[in-house]
């Protein structure tokens, strides 16, 4: 018989009253009702793709357990994760005497290690592993990390993200949940550390409800699961060290809490000197057989593509099985333990012919038995496009990106059409997820390996992408900021959020003090209406200066005279828009939130230089924008004024002409009231206010 439905009476003879906005929270036995849930998930602002019910195709990795495959691992997990101590009290190595033996109790390890080498199919795994438990009602919460994935590869909305499942999983956490947060508002800004936002948002909650019929229920069903995959992914190796001590921590001191976390990764030192020790159960993946899974996954995708390929079904008329027994037994022993290379192989295979290689699955299929692993077949797929116009400017900007775009996105960022971004990812597609549309959907890489491939020069060769591309990208971005492209809303965020990540990683590749002038040249415009290249610079370099970086701040006094420099051809530059350049300031978001301070010796030599490029720009301005310079307020002399601020994030060329001018004013200025025969370099104070409003130059202490 069903249940009959729990009704709430709640002041049933009152009349004439009226309760304000309230969050009721109800409890019946193990059962929680709230009118608050919903708002709580809008406040913790979980990634939304980060867990194992992602759409894969959209957000990698996509690999999952083809039916009959990898049994053997999932039932050791599931074993593990089933097990529940009979006598919770009993400490490790405590010996009990039976009537028929003596025996040593061993506690079942709280943690699951899963580790192995990429393509071996940890993420695979994971995903069965949680839809297991998802079925059975024991999954608090699963995290697949993924490279270059804006936040998944970072550890900074990890427990807002656990904590979020964790309320939809065990409702009774959300009172404590939303009580964490009004007593603690830095749980969800990052400013607390992150063993402070899993004790609250996690751990605690999960411990305080472990009694009564919750305590039982698990007690009867198993313990709950936390799945963790591709931890080596993300990028905050010291936070994961931290994660992973505090979880140790955490279970040492409550040892008969009902909650095992399976964790899979590749085997890097910072994760594996915390996971093996005592309290971890460790498991090698590459110790697993997989020839036999690999070859039913092979036998059964070439069934199902030769029911829909007319060609296929056509040579297996004429000629018999396709592939034939001693096909299969080549590729099998060709692709050994990987079940990545075993998908890509099949992808490349059977993918459609194109112009560039007309031959049929047939014919490719020898050929693979040639390739020398992962690499080899990457460098055939990627030959495919390489034809190509913008090519390599487009592979190289899919292999940089931080967050992945949309194929209008990166089209729009490259300054080109989007159809020649189609053109060039379709031959791709057994290693590239490419979206069914151009506005929706985003581009990503099929595999991690794909972008070790690339960004490792001694494997890829030709296909090498350089970390100096990174130019080219905050070149990108900013002209897409100054033709208001993010209008669209195709790459604005991007330019916000990632403009000073590339142009840092640029940055270390190319001093301006040391660099030639071959690293910091101008990349192939792609785009005839792009901001000219010297703007760009000009820009940047000025920006740089309140970078709170250790290698930019060391080449400070040459970052004012690249400025300079870049500003007087700014000027002479013959291109129209230059007077929108000067006149307009674009949002250019770099700082750091709070007071940061730094020091330029500004020399004599530096003070003629930058002062030579001054005379430079305004020469050029007052030809071609006479208004321009003419219509900039002084209410004191440039060399009276203490102190010169610019309004942030927003300067514009005049801006920077400007700073340019008094810093020349003013050094001057302390140099004839010192009065003396040689001219010392001063102390250039440089700070941006808190929050990054303001950015401030001084000669005076700041």
């Amino acid at each position: 018989m069903a249940g009959i439905p729990p009704s709430i009476l709640i002041y049933p003879d009152a009349r004439d009253f009226r309760i304000q906005q309230q969050n009721i929270y109800v409890a019946t036995g193990s059962q929680y009702f709230s009118n608050g849930g919903q708002d709580l998930i809008l406040r913790l602002n979980p990634i939304p793709d980060a867990s194992h019910s992602r759409n894969r195709k959209t957000s990698p990795p996509d690999s999952e357990c083809f039916p009959g495959t990898r049994e053997e691992v999932v039932q050791d997990i599931t074993t593990w994760a089933d097990a529940m101590e009979s006598t919770p009290a009993t400490e490790e190595g405590v010996i009990e005497t039976t009537s028929v033996a003596m025996v040593v109790y061993t506690p079942t390890p709280h943690i699951y290690w899963l580790h192995g080498f990429a393509g071996s199919g940890k993420s695979a795994i994971s995903l069965k592993i949680a839809n297991v438990f998802e079925e059975s009602g024991r999954l608090l919460a699963s995290y697949f990390f993924f490279r270059n994935a804006g936040d998944r590869c970072t550890l900074n909305r990890f427990a807002a993200t656990l904590s979020s499942q964790l309320a939809s999983a065990l409702p009774a956490t959300v009172p404590l949940l939303d009580a964490a947060l009004r007593t603690d508002p830095g749980l969800l800004n990052n400013c607390v550390s992150l063993t402070r936002q899993m004790e609250r948002l996690v751990y605690e909650p999960l411990r305080a409800i472990m009694r009564g019929d919750i305590l039982e229920e698990a007690r009867a069903k198993g313990p709950y699961i936390i799945v963790i995959d591709g931890l080596d992914e993300c990028e905050d190796k010291q936070g994961v060290e931290e994660l992973i001590d505090q979880m140790l921590d955490f279970f040492e001191r409550h040892p008969t809490i009902p909650l095992r976390v399976f964790i899979a990764s590749r085997v890097e030192q910072h994760i594996r000197a915390r996971l093996e020790v005592d309290g971890v159960r460790l498991s090698d993946l590459n110790s697993y057989r997989t020839q036999g899974d690999i070859n039913r996954f092979l036998q059964a995708s070439f069934k199902a593509v030769a029911k829909r390929d007319r060609v296929i079904r056509a040579y297996i008329q004429a000629h018999g099985e396709w592939p034939t027994k001693s096909d299969m037994y080549h590729l099998g022993e060709h692709i050994g333990e990987s079940f990545v290379l075993a998908s890509l192989i099949f992808k490349f295979i059977v993918h459609p012919a194109i112009t560039n290689d007309p031959s049929t699955p047939m014919e490719r299929l020898p050929r693979t038995l040639q390739m020398n692993g992962l690499d080899s077949l990457y460098i055939q797929t990627l030959s495919r496009s390489q034809h190509l116009p913008h090519f390599r400017n487009i592979i190289s900007t899919i292999a940089l990106l931080r967050e992945p775009l949309p194929i209008a996105g990166i089209s729009s960022l490259l300054g080109i059409e989007a159809f020649e971004v189609v053109r060039v990812l379709l031959n791709l597609q057994a290693i590239i997820h490419v979206p069914g549309t151009d506005q929706e959907g985003s581009v990503t890489l099929c595999h991690t390996s794909v972008r070790d491939f690339l960004t490792t020069e001694g494997r890829s060769g030709s296909f090498f992408v350089p970390p100096s591309f990174h130019l080219h990208l905050s070149y990108h971005l900013i002209s897409s900021i100054f033709e208001k492209l993010g209008v669209a809303g195709l790459t604005r965020n991007y330019d916000i959020w990632y403009l000073k990540h590339h142009w840092q990683e640029a940055f270390a590749q190319s001093y301006p003090c040391t660099s030639t002038n071959e690293q910091l040249k101008a990349p192939h415009s792609l785009h005839a209406n792009r901001l000219p290249y010297c703007a760009f610079l000009c820009d940047m370099f000025l920006y740089s200066l309140f970078l709170h970086n250790p290698q930019i701040t060391g080449d400070s006094p040459c970052l004012l005279t690249e400025c300079s420099k870049q500003l007087a051809l700014v000027a002479e530059c013959p291109d129209p828009r230059i007077g929108l350049w000067l006149e307009t300031t674009m949002d250019i978001y770099l700082m750091h939130g709070g007071i940061q301070t730094g020091t330029v010796q500004f020399t004599e030599c530096m003070c003629q230089t930058v002062q030579h490029d001054l005379r430079r720009a305004s020469t050029a301005i007052y030809a071609k924008f006479p208004n321009i310079l003419d219509g900039l307020y002084r209410s004191t002399t440039q060399e009276d004024r203490p102190s010169f601020h610019l309004n942030l994030p927003g300067i514009s060329g005049i801006d920077i002409f400007s700073a340019l001018e008094w810093i020349v004013a003013r050094a001057q200025h302390k140099w004839e009231e010192a009065k003396a025969a040689l001219r010392p370099p001063l102390e250039l104070g440089i700070s941006q206010s808190y929050l990054g409003l303001m950015a401030i130059f001084s000669f005076d202490k700041i």
